[in-house]
């Protein structure tokens, strides 16, 4: 078991910057991931990272201003979000798995959500 609890969602302005935070506890050796659900949309994954932080995954959607990353030792997943943009506004997810697939069916551990809203 997993549990996980993000922090750092809020309000900006388009093209500005968020540091989202995840505090994962319980069993290590998870790979993590953030994904996000906009109103009437499904939930998109964004990053993924392994337990060893090597091979890092980023979608197409958001490669290049968003950054994952982990630190271990103080038990802390990290989503670097620039140049924001409108759509970007959701809720934002950060999850444990196992298999380290792209699918939320894939992550069986979830944390509650952080808001993220984007102004034009």
């Amino acid at each position: 078991q997993v549990q996980l609890v993000e922090s750092g969602g809020g309000l900006v302005q388009a093209g500005g910057s968020l540091r989202l935070s995840c505090a994962p506890s319980g069993r290590t050796g998870y790979t993590l991931a953030w994904f996000r659900q906009a109103p009437g949309k499904d939930r998109e994954i964004l990053a993924r990272i392994s337990w060893t932080g090597t091979r890092p995954y980023h979608a197409d959607s958001v490669k290049g201003r968003f950054t994952i990353s982990r630190d271990n030792a103080n038990q802390m997943l990290y989503l670097q979000m620039n140049n924001l943009e409108p759509e970007d506004s959701a809720v934002y997810y950060c999850a444990a798995g196992i298999s380290g697939g792209l699918l939320a069916t894939e992550f069986a551990y979830w944390g509650q959500g952080t808001q993220v809203t984007v102004s034009s």
